[in-house]
């Protein structure tokens, strides 16, 4: 199905880093755009409460707050401290409106994968009672293989659900991001795994260019690259999601340029290639 209207937008604030909180919002805002994802990084030395009423004065739906995890460490002060940091997260999240906090999971280079993902179960074990106090689920977010290494150890939607369902919770579901997941065979299978338990949690977009000059910071707009996005929105929707699609783009040149322009341009790369 062709979108034709900006009503399922959200911009992720991260994705125009230059912009404070503030001028991110009147600029969304002031731009038809209704959806809104805030990075933690976007909330320092601000009080959440107060963030919550700007946004929601703004006329702007808080989707998510990002993120929390990166649970592995080798040692168990490690782990604890992130524990502790993730239930951070959660209050923000609960303090600012947010229904979800998005988990990067995190790795440890030079510690085995299994045991990074041994402890990414039990430090989402170890939240969860208060995610679920607060009303704030969490969304395990899959990363591309390149950021096994020390990003997440959790690299397909397959690996996402096995932990998902491993936990059962209904407080607990994934994120979709294409351009972590759109190289994956299995990846049409694993979405409609996620709809048969209801667990899809969010959905980002933005394009894999090739070539890409950085592996973390040269993502394009939608349809600069190889994604076929509206495939993989349609196996989504197939599978019972029908929240908000979340531009998530991390760019060194887009960020250099006029973020009013980069905002305009995103809005164009929605309507025509998601």
């Amino acid at each position: 199905m062709e979108i034709t209207d900006l009503s399922r937008l959200c911009i992720h604030t991260i994705t125009t880093k230059p912009w404070s909180i503030e001028e991110a919002a009147q600029a969304y805002a002031d731009a038809g755009i209704r959806g809104i994802t805030v990075w933690r990084n976007a909330l320092e030395g601000r009080d959440p409460l107060v963030v919550r009423g700007l946004l929601h004065d703004k006329g702007l739906s808080v989707v998510s707050l990002c993120r929390g995890g990166f649970f592995p460490a080798v040692s168990p002060e490690g782990r604890q401290e992130a524990i502790d940091d993730n239930k951070r997260a959660i209050d923000e999240a609960s303090a600012l409106g947010a229904p979800l906090v998005v988990l990067v999971c995190g790795a440890v280079p030079g510690q085995s994968l299994e045991e990074s993902r041994r402890q990414i179960k039990a430090g989402i074990e170890a939240v969860l009672p208060h995610a679920e106090n607060c009303n704030v689920k969490l969304g395990i977010e899959p990363l591309h293989p390149m950021y096994a290494d020390d990003r997440s150890a959790i690299n397909t939607l397959a690996q996402a659900n096995d932990l998902a369902e491993a936990i059962s919770s209904r407080w607990l579901g994934v994120v979709i991001d294409v351009y972590h997941l759109w190289w994956d065979p299995a990846l049409e299978e694993e979405i409609k795994r996620c709809g048969h338990n209801k667990n899809i949690l969010a959905f980002h977009v933005c394009d894999w260019k090739t070539p890409t000059t950085d592996l973390l910071l040269d993502r394009g707009l939608m349809g600069e690259g190889c994604i076929d996005i509206p495939k993989i929105r349609g196996w989504v929707e197939q599978a019972g999601f029908s929240g908000f699609h979340e531009v998530e783009i991390f760019s060194n040149t887009y960020w250099q340029s006029d973020q009013h322009e980069f905002l305009n341009k995103i809005k164009q790369a929605y309507l025509r290639f998601t």
